[in-house]
């Protein structure tokens, strides 16, 4: 019995090769646009680019979205290419965020409804446990009643 399954696993043909795609996701930036004309560039560099399914490009804010199959070090390579200074987006909504106002978030360069993407906005883990002591949505909740 060792002999035949030796055997047969020589012959076995199985397939090593294991896939490469990327997995699906969305890449934000920051891009400084001055006109249509630097708009229609990045648009055109991005798009062009394999795997990139839709791009959305918002000039007022300096904002490019770039969603599909595709890597942030890639896209951000792509538009330094076609003469454009790229960075990671570094802005967060204004409602996903505990405390705007702490020290570094507030940015006045920030485009309406975001704040700067930093640790103090956010609430530490103490914080979030006595915050749940007392809930409307769960009745036994409070300990002191």
């Amino acid at each position: 019995m060792g002999i035949i399954d030796h055997i047969s696993d020589l012959f076995t043909v199985s397939s090593t090769r294991k896939s490469k795609r990327k997995p699906m996701q969305t890449v934000d930036l920051r891009v400084k646009m001055d006109c249509d004309g630097c708009e229609r560039r990045v648009r055109h560099a991005v798009s062009s680019m394999k795997g990139a399914r839709s791009v959305e490009v918002n000039r007022r804010e300096s904002h490019v979205a770039v969603t599909g199959h595709v890597e942030e070090k890639k896209v951000i390579k792509r538009i330094k290419r076609c003469g454009k200074r790229a960075e990671a987006w570094p802005y967060v909504e204004y409602n996903l965020t505990y405390h705007p106002y702490a020290p570094g978030a507030y940015d006045k360069k920030a485009p309406s409804g975001f704040v700067r993407d930093v640790d103090q906005a956010y609430p530490s883990p103490n914080e979030l446990k006595y915050a749940t002591f007392f809930s409307d949505d769960n009745v036994n909740a409070c300990s002191i009643m």
